[in-house]
């Protein structure tokens, strides 16, 4: 039983707060039309509306967090909501749900609060019914026009009042806060559409900051190697050396210190391979425009190269555009016969896009070897996309684009 009053008093006081914010919410109907109907007056709307606006969901806001508080219900979020335009704010959707959200909480708020404050009036005035000796007796104490003026009409008055609170208290008051409650949260609730988008976009950047992080260990691998193993593999090889050169007359012992010496330069050998497989030194030495630079130089067919304002790239991105570049053009070299190659690499907002043309014979087969396979796994880890327009006779062209942050 406690639990139950319990429960009638948190939906009353849920009420009586929904009766303020009710007539609050009543006041500002019009202003809002005011307000919207100053955006064609010499523009000053596109400066009112959206602070107002911006007032107004944070109305909303508040009030889908007390109906979710009253019902034990989470309320799901949509992050990147914020808005800084007119445009941007009248597209925003939360600004639609606010809209149609106001006329239903300025009357059906004021309505359904109404009994809320019924109820807790019936409780008082049943409490103050045995003091009517203390009301002045030219004013007195008077119920609905009926004066009460001795202890018989105000312990009748009492009871029925009392009778009346309880019955508010039981039977309606839980029902009106709950209709209040899921009334607010129906209306103010995202989309599925807006939920599943904003999940995307979470996980987008869930996976950027993972990409990220992996692209940074990449390269404290590529540091510890190139730094610390390479180096004492580089120096055993040449103690090997001049150990091979000190015992010239002993055939056996040259012969095991020329094996060992050989096979220290082929582990290093392959330890560039590794390194430069994990992370280019080269990138870290001269950026990755200098990096294509030093590719173009080397290349053994005349290449053309072309990079805009680039800014600063994820390590991601800038070691995936340095290896789409050296495959595109290794494989031009190898199986084109290409005269010309030409390289092109721009941002666009969030956007990196490499392009590499080649005038050769055209005719790619991605089944055929695993460089194109490879490319296209390392571009689709950073959600980005490879087009390969390569029909025979040439050209070739390799489009590539890939987020690289805003």
């Amino acid at each position: 039983m406690r639990d139950v009053w319990e429960r009638r008093v948190r939906s009353c006081t849920y009420l009586l707060v929904v009766l303020g914010s009710g007539l609050v919410t009543l006041v500002m109907l019009p202003l809002t039309l005011v307000v919207a109907l100053t955006i064609p007056i010499g523009g000053l709307g596109f400066v009112l509306f959206p602070r107002w606006m911006g007032l107004v969901g944070r109305w909303a806001a508040w009030h889908q967090g007390w109906a979710s508080r009253f019902l034990g219900v989470p309320v799901p979020r949509v992050p990147g909501q914020e808005a800084s335009g007119f445009r941007e704010l009248w597209t925003r959707p939360s600004t639609r749900r606010a809209l149609v959200w106001m006329p239903p909480a300025a009357f059906a708020g004021t309505g359904l609060g109404l009994v809320g404050l019924l109820a807790l009036g019936a409780v008082l005035t049943a409490l103050q019914l045995p003091f009517w000796w203390a009301f002045p007796e030219d004013g007195g104490l008077h119920l609905l026009w009926v004066p009460v003026d001795d202890w018989g009409t105000a312990l009748v008055s009492a009871a029925v009042h009392l009778a009346a609170g309880a019955a508010l208290g039981l039977w309606a008051v839980r029902p009106a806060a709950g209709a209040h409650a899921r009334m607010t949260l129906q209306l103010l609730a995202p989309t599925e559409a807006e939920l599943l988008s904003a999940r995307v976009d979470e996980l987008k950047r869930t996976r950027a900051d993972v990409v990220d992080a992996h692209g940074a260990e990449l390269r404290r691998i590529e540091r510890d190697l190139h730094d610390g193993t390479q180096a004492r593999l580089v120096a055993i090889a040449m103690q090997l050396g001049v150990a091979r050169e000190a015992v010239e007359e002993d055939p056996a012992v040259a012969v095991l210190l020329r094996k060992a010496h050989e096979g220290a330069e082929e582990a290093m050998a392959e330890l560039r391979e590794v390194i430069q497989g994990i992370y280019p030194p080269i990138l870290a030495d001269r950026g990755l425009s200098g990096a294509l630079a030093a590719l173009a130089a080397r290349t053994t067919v005349p290449t053309r190269l072309d990079v805009g304002e680039l800014g600063a790239l994820p390590v991601a991105a800038e070691t995936a555009a340095y290896f789409v570049v050296t495959e595109s053009v290794t494989n031009a070299v190898k199986h084109s016969g290409a005269g010309e190659i030409a390289v092109r690499l721009e941002r666009t907002g969030g956007v990196l896009r490499v392009t590499v043309r080649d005038d050769g014979s055209g005719g790619v087969d991605e089944e055929r070897g695993s460089g194109m396979r490879g490319l296209r796994r390392r571009v689709a880890a950073l959600d980005g996309t490879v087009r390969v327009d390569s029909p025979a006779g040439g050209p070739t062209v390799i489009d590539v684009e890939m987020p690289c942050g805003s």
